[in-house]
């Protein structure tokens, strides 16, 4: 799914409307059509839509008064802002109401800065005989506001559009509070969660917690990135009528990563391959103490397809390694003090210099003289590589190293920590634009792993995972991530394609393994035990 940034959607909606002519009523209209469709599909099936437990209430007679409205009634409350994402809610507000549905509008802000759209959706709205009310703060509108919200079978929550970029205070701030305590009356969002940045995902402030969002033309990065995934709830794209032409003009180099995209990037495996044909991989991994990180970077190599895989670690750590690997070749390296040395350097080159993509990182351990080696493999190895944990931290303290990489195909994957190590900053950058900012100015792909990981490319591309849960958060998962990346580089994807194709299938083995075993009790072998299925489920 293609996804596009607040000043995107900007630009398309004035090129539709001030260079094609299309009435700015009409596509409101159409915004409108679309979240009056979802309103009632909500309806329809609402215990479907509600959270598994009712959060607190401002009232105490909100949770409870669902019980006693009528059966054949049909209600709906909108908290509509003064710009055109309001008049999206205003103009659904007289689809309703048209259709049979008892509607209460509360108009939320500063009536002078009511635009002209949302002006004129007012007016007919009050022509089909619905009135608006602004919100305030007096007793009397309190009490009969939360006294109607009880017998709501539906928000609309149409406070603000993707344009948000300052923290949300003040009457807003109370009206998403009042939506999100109503825990058993289901919230559908006009274009985006409000509260919710559509470039970051970051909340801003609060958000209001939406089950269905329904956006216009395109979906935004912010409802798939970061914290934008709780809060979307279901997303429906909506054609609200910008043409195709107009959404082709723009540089969209965002997406989601996907099982069609995902199938369709895998390379296929010809009936007459051997071996050799399918890569022939290398891992530079694993110290005293550390030697499960070979074997689930060595292991899901293996099992995301790849010919041969070969495992590089210190000699005081190979009979451990070699005692675990089956399918894998370990081989004893020079060491000191259980990590690898300087020494090691020639027999690392030599068995690197025949393989189609290296790994240099999981488990290798932290010292002076360790980091030089890892540096100095980083920057003379010519193959494809994948750089992960200690890999990541050493490379962290001598950033030149991954620069002098620049032209040839490298796949970093750090954590936020890591990240932070090497330089990045997520203190003032979002997750997205501190990724893509990192890969353009060192040559590399990104994996900025974490809930919705984020993949980035040196050209700008993004892409934002969709597979994935909170099972997976324990150690050795990034391992089997970085063995599956090596895998498909080997067999000959490109470093963005291999990172995002890797990314997914890893958390979709981890959300077959959750549907099973439950993410509590779930471990890294189960990820690596549910890589088949994983890669089946887009064949």
């Amino acid at each position: 799914m293609i996804l596009a940034t607040a000043a995107q959607m900007k630009e398309m909606d004035r090129i539709a409307i001030e260079e094609l002519g299309i009435p700015s009523l009409d596509l409101m209209e159409r915004a409108a059509e679309g979240i009056a469709a979802a309103v009632a599909e909500v309806a329809e099936e609402r215990a479907e839509y509600l959270p598994d437990q009712a959060g607190e209430s401002l009232c105490g007679e909100v949770c409870t008064a669902w019980e006693k409205r009528p059966e054949d009634a049909r209600r709906a409350m909108v908290f509509a802002g003064m710009g055109n994402n309001g008049g999206d809610g205003v103009a659904a507000a007289r689809l309703l109401a048209e259709r049979g549905w008892e509607v209460s509008v509360v108009l939320v802000g500063d009536r002078a800065k009511m635009t002209a759209d949302t002006a004129a959706m007012e007016r007919k709205l009050q022509e089909a005989g619905v009135r608006t009310e602004l919100f305030s703060h007096g007793d009397a509108f309190l009490s009969s506001l939360l006294a109607r919200c009880a017998m709501c079978d539906v928000f609309v929550d149409a406070l603000f559009g993707v344009g948000l970029c300052r923290e949300v205070g003040g009457d807003f701030a109370s009206v998403i509070a009042l939506m999100n305590s109503c825990a058993q009356t289901p919230v559908v969002a006009a274009d985006i969660a409000s509260g919710l940045s559509a470039d970051s995902g970051k909340v801003l402030g609060c958000a209001v917690r939406a089950a269905v969002t329904v956006t216009f033309s395109l979906a935004k990065i912010g409802q798939f990135a970061d914290q934008g995934s709780l809060y979307t709830g279901k997303l429906i794209v909506h054609d609200i009528g910008i043409p195709q032409a107009v959404i082709d003009g723009q540089k969209l180099l965002c997406r989601t990563i996907d099982a069609p995209w995902v199938q369709a990037h895998l390379p296929r495996r010809p009936a007459d391959g051997h071996k050799g044909a399918f890569g022939k991989d290398y891992v530079l991994a694993g110290s005293v103490g550390f030697t499960g990180a070979p074997v689930f970077a060595g292991r899901a190599c293996v099992r995301s397809g790849a010919g041969l895989v070969t495992i590089g670690t210190p000699a005081s750590a190979w009979g451990v390694v070699a005692g675990k690997c089956m399918e894998e070749m370990p081989y004893p390296l020079p060491e000191r003090d259980g990590k690898v040395c300087a020494a090691a350097y020639d027999a690392v080159m030599e068995k690197m210099s025949g393989c189609s993509a290296v790994l240099i990182g999981p488990g290798l351990g932290r010292g002076a003289e360790s980091d030089a080696l890892i540096c100095r493999c980083v920057e003379e190895t010519p193959q494809p590589l994948v750089l992960d944990a200690d890999g990541i931290n050493a490379v962290g303290a001598h950033i030149d190293s991954l620069r002098r990489r620049m032209g040839r195909a490298t796949v970093v994957t750090p954590h936020d920590g890591e990240f932070a190590r090497l330089g990045g900053d997520l203190e003032k950058r979002d997750r997205a634009a501190a990724a893509r900012e990192f890969a353009a100015a060192n040559g590399c792909v990104l994996v900025l792993k974490g809930h919705r990981t984020i993949v980035a490319a040196p050209d700008g591309r993004i892409a934002v995972n969709t597979t994935g849960n909170s099972g997976m958060a324990k150690g050795g998962s990034g391992d089997v991530l970085s063995g599956m990346i090596l895998s498909l580089l080997g067999q000959g994807m490109a470093a963005f394609e291999a990172a995002c194709a890797a990314v997914w299938l890893h958390g979709r083995a981890g959300d077959l393994a959750a549907a099973e075993l439950g993410e509590y009790a779930m471990t890294p072998s189960d990820l690596l035990e549910h890589l088949p299925a994983a890669f089946g489920s887009i064949f």
